[in-house]
């Protein structure tokens, strides 16, 4: 049985126990599948070159060996900012009217996918498994089929998958999707994306989709299923329980004096809908005086993308909702909305949550979302909180007993955070249990084991054909000894 391979944008360098700035769930859960299988992690360094060079940067860390590679400035621009991040990213998030078509995004894309696919190629040995992460590397499992590979590969897509109707607007959408195929394992967040990814196939590709959803193309079987990612349950609950968290926890408690908090964690991102939010939190202020100074919004939002100009503006515009809100609703011993334009520790997060009396998770759209399984598994089960959930987040299918709101109406929103403050113990007991129980069961480690057993395949070979030719020889170098 051979090793793993996992293949990323970026990688994270696994980090001891306790160590500052702790990985999150995701990064957790790829280390310790190349800790049981053996394997390596390749990606982006994160780093320019003057001159791509091709250069390996092989490293060992807490049994794990990552690989990692420095891209050139115009690969940057065109490859991640371009096409990954103003092309993919909001086409995938249904947001069509920011989404930019460049040929040289296009172009910079495919390109860096070679470099990757060439780059990585050496590493891959005969009996190995290649597991690809997210809308960075959709063409890689192409590329790498061309080079001669011939290995069990599957993809699994972090973000949503947008309806046929948005995706045709995408030049050479077909030819990106029929790369795709040349995998052996699709997975997808949830049901939604997947039904949107097998409409396109059939209805522009006109391919055969079988009864268990995979697909017959060019005389293979593509299987594509939906593998909901979770947290690490067991690593968070016991974060929540540590130190950090209740110091955290008390130092929020302690500065609110008494006031009921909500509390939002969202990269700087327009699929999160912040603004709407913020909208939707002045309306319940407006709406609901007796409540009005009793209740306090922390908005913890860290930078992401500041290269890409539609990022710039989403902080221009919440830093100016944030100043009108406070400017109309404060007085001289409180403000409503703390905004707070920075990251913190994972375990300071899970002490937030715990002293948080609502969860306000309301993207536009998004893959999973996974802060609303961290709010529900943080919280005291004797006293919980109160999850307010968007019905367009990943998670919502998994969560019905969160408050689903529609995140596009602000009065929809208003009256939930309402509910949530007035619901009775009894009731908030009775949600938050049924919640627990999901989170636990579906947490990241079933959806690491799902899909790898998926990857090995019906026979458990691990093949796909004959495992012959460039990037299956048996003389590829091996991994480093520990």
């Amino acid at each position: 049985m051979g090793r793993l391979i996992v293949i990323s944008n970026r990688v994270s360098v696994p980090k001891a126990a306790g160590a500052a700035g702790a990985q999150g769930g995701l990064a957790v859960a790829l280390n310790a599948a190349l800790r049981e299988h053996g394997g390596i992690w390749f990606g982006w360094s994160g780093q320019e070159t003057e001159e791509f060079t091709g250069h390996l940067d092989m490293q060992r860390n807490e049994g794990v060996t990552t690989a990692t590679i420095d891209l050139e400035p115009q690969d940057i621009e065109e490859y991640y900012n371009g096409y990954a991040n103003r092309t993919l990213w909001p086409l995938f998030h249904y947001r069509i009217d920011l989404t930019e078509y460049d040929r040289n995004f296009g172009e910079g894309y495919e390109r860096v996918n070679e470099r990757f696919a060439d780059s990585v190629l050496p590493l891959i040995e005969r009996d190995d498994l290649v597991w690809v992460h997210d809308y960075h590397l959709l063409p890689l499992g192409s590329m790498l089929r061309q080079k001669g590979v011939k290995n069990r590969m599957g993809l699994f897509l972090h973000t949503p998958w947008p309806p046929t109707r948005l995706l045709v607007s995408l030049p050479l959408h077909e030819r990106l999707v029929a790369s795709m195929l040349e995998y052996d394992v699709l997975g997808f967040q949830n049901a939604e994306w997947l039904e949107s990814f097998l409409h396109y196939v059939q209805k522009e590709m006109g391919l055969k989709v079988n009864p268990d959803n995979s697909i017959d193309y060019e005389g293979r079987r593509v299987v594509a299923r939906a593998f909901p990612i979770g947290i690490d349950y067991e690593e968070f609950t016991e974060a929540a329980a540590g130190a950090e968290a209740r110091a955290a926890h008390d130092r929020l408690k302690q500065s609110v004096r008494g006031r009921k908090i909500l509390i939002g964690v969202d990269r700087l991102d327009y699929s999160k809908g912040l603004g709407e939010r913020f909208e939707a939190y002045s309306r319940f202020l407006a709406d609901n005086p007796e409540h009005a100074a009793r209740a306090v919004l922390l908005q913890i939002a860290p930078p992401s993308r500041e290269d890409v100009s539609s990022y710039q503006m989403i902080r221009e515009d919440l830093e100016r909702k944030t100043g009108h809100i406070n400017g109309a609703h404060a007085d001289v011993a409180f403000v409503p909305i703390r905004y707070v334009n920075r990251g913190y520790p994972r375990a300071q997060l899970a002490g937030f949550y715990r002293a948080a009396d609502i969860g306000l998770v309301t993207p536009l759209r998004d893959g999973m979302n996974l802060v609303a399984k961290e709010y529900v598994a943080a919280q005291d089960p004797d006293d919980p909180g109160v999850l307010i959930l968007s019905q367009f987040a990943g998670a919502a299918g998994q969560m019905q007993d969160a408050l689903l709101v529609n995140p596009h109406s602000i009065e929809h929103v208003s009256e939930a955070i309402k509910r949530a403050l007035e619901m009775p113990l009894d009731e908030r007991r009775e949600r938050h249990g049924k919640l627990l129980a999901s989170v636990r069961d579906h947490d990241v480690r079933r959806w690491r084991h799902d899909f790898v057993t998926a990857l090995f395949g019906p026979d458990k070979g691990g093949q796909s054909g004959d495992a012959t030719g460039p990037g299956n020889s048996a003389n590829a170098p091996a991994d480093e000894p520990a």
